[in-house]
């Protein structure tokens, strides 16, 4: 599976995130990992492990955010954009293997994908700022 993918696939997971606690939140990756037509057996595993790094860094994502998006408090923010932030986050400031100029670029794409129209803009003004 591409970079891009596995993003793509842990951003939706992370998504779950904001609607489900704890077990809820387990049953849920598993029904997502369920969905699949072609089975991802082989890459689930890497795709849970990706996304539990990022839920174990969350809090430290989040003050990040809360600085850097002045103006903005994370429950106002849409929820898209929240989680992309947060996956460009964690690539930015956790993932030594990501360059932050590609996990910028990364964030945008899946905002020109997922979010609003404005939701490109905002997530690079955000980035920009802890770049």
């Amino acid at each position: 599976m591409r970079r891009r993918e596995v993003r793509e696939h842990v951003f939706r997971m992370l998504f779950f995130k904001d609607f489900h606690e704890g077990s809820e939140l387990n049953e849920q990756i598993e029904l997502y990992f369920d969905s699949f037509v072609e089975p991802i057996a082989d890459d689930s595993a890497n795709l849970s492990e990706r996304f539990e790094m990022v839920l174990t860094k969350l809090d430290e994502i989040d003050q990040i955010l809360t600085d850097a998006a002045s103006g903005w408090k994370l429950n106002r923010m849409n929820k898209v954009d929240l989680t992309i932030l947060r996956l460009a986050v964690f690539e930015m400031r956790f993932d030594e293997d990501i360059p932050v100029k590609v996990a910028i670029n990364e964030a945008i794409e899946l905002a020109k994908i997922f979010g609003g129209e404005e939701s490109p803009g905002f997530i690079n003004g955000v980035l920009a700022k802890l770049a």
